[in-house]
């Protein structure tokens, strides 16, 4: 059963009990990367593999979420900063323990290329909390596939748009 979780502001990601941070790199460029992130939210199952369904909701200032093995979330879009930076905030989940759940992406340009910061924040009970801190190399993983599997995405996007796209 599904239930509400703490509403919480982007500056979670700087107090939240739990923060994991991840980085990788990209080869597009940060607006590609954005808008992949923001504008195209039905797309993410094609390049991050734990997402199963995304969808905007209220007119794209939320989305709904599917991961693999039955995790739904209700989301809000906390911040939409073009080629810089997306962050949402989970609404309702049916995670058990789960209290606050935030995630930001944070974009920079790194050579011609996008450094990508991942920041996921959250608080639960002391169970959840275990649970993530031991899921954390499994995160930091799937982040950087999703990474490589977005880059490729978007550089076989640029082939077949052409030279006039570039």
């Amino acid at each position: 059963m599904a239930h509400r979780l703490r509403p919480v502001g982007t500056d979670f990601t700087e107090d939240a009990p739990i923060r994991l941070r991840f980085t990788a790199e990209a080869a597009a460029a940060p607006a590609a990367v954005y808008r992949a992130l923001a504008e195209d939210v039905t797309g993410w199952p094609a390049w991050f593999r734990a997402v199963t369904l995304a969808r905007p909701t209220h007119g794209g200032a939320g989305r709904e979420i599917g991961l693999m093995g039955g995790v739904r979330f209700q989301e809000t879009v906390m911040a939409a900063d073009p080629g810089q930076r997306y962050a949402y905030r989970v609404d309702e989940t049916n995670v058990p323990g789960m209290r606050a759940l935030l995630e930001e992406w944070w974009l920079s340009p790194a050579g011609s290329g996008t450094r990508i910061r991942w920041t996921f924040a959250a608080d639960g009970t002391a169970a959840f909390r275990l649970g993530l801190a031991a899921a954390r190399p499994g995160l930091g993983r799937s982040f950087r596939s999703a990474v490589r599997a977005l880059d490729g995405r978007l550089a076989d996007a640029r082939r077949a748009a052409g030279p006039q796209q570039r």
